[in-house]
């Protein structure tokens, strides 16, 4: 396995992407198509900015990318139709969005976030679940109806629920496991095509154990340049 792992290392370096995540996009995108030429894609856990390398890409210079992350990303290398914030999603709302979205919706939500681990099998995933949940809860007012979506979540005791409020918000949502990602990973994604707009979501009951949101590192964009 550990071959395998240096295979998709050494390509990332090669093909000039951030990091080997990157190819778990392209694989998910090759066999789900959910990013195309021209599209509105929001990138949500963007740091360090491979997978809004491969959204750029994709989506070619009439598309638009918007990379949001905690953590400050990059900007150096990135082409002019990507954006990029630094942010908390609890916290996002329209208003954060670049002019260039011409208040539009986004035709693909994609996300690579991920909790800080903890080791704690249990806790970790459902915190990973606490916060595809709180992705979920923010597409009325970011991804058009017939849009598109994927999300990394660690497996658990909630990962099930968690996919069935997906499968009720989209016409088709499963997990996927791409082959970049470690074969002991917990690691999925959650694959969701056609989504139903607003009236489809239900409420999930929160766990109270959880922080109602993740750390704040306010506001800050670094537009083209």
């Amino acid at each position: 396995m550990k071959e395998v792992q240096d295979h998709f290392f050494k390509l990332a370096k090669e093909e000039g992407y951030r990091a080997r995540s990157a190819y778990k996009l392209i694989e998910i995108d090759e066999r789900f198509h959910l990013l195309r030429r021209g599209a509105r894609v929001l990138d949500l856990g963007a740091c360090p900015g491979s997978w809004t390398q491969v959204a750029a890409r994709r989506v070619g210079d009439a598309g638009v990318v918007v990379g949001i992350d905690l953590k400050p990303i990059e900007r150096r290398g990135m082409p002019s139709n990507v954006f990029l914030l630094q942010g908390d999603i609890n916290e996002l709302t329209r208003e954060h969005l670049p002019p260039a979205m011409e208040g539009r919706l986004f035709d693909a939500v994609i996300s690579d976030m991920g909790p800080d681990t903890s080791g704690v099998p249990m806790a970790d995933s459902a915190r990973s679940v606490h916060l595809c949940h709180a992705m979920l809860e923010r597409l009325p007012f970011l991804l058009r109806t017939g849009g598109h979506a994927t999300m990394k979540v660690y497996e658990g005791g909630e990962y099930p629920g968690l996919l069935r409020r997906a499968q009720g918000m989209f016409d088709e949502a499963r997990g996927f496991k791409p082959k970049a990602s470690r074969a002991e990973s917990v690691e999925m994604f959650i694959v969701c095509r056609g989504y139903r707009g607003p009236g489809a979501d239900t409420p999930q009951p929160r766990d109270p154990s959880l922080p109602t949101r993740a750390p704040s590192s306010g506001w800050g964009n670094t537009q083209p340049g």
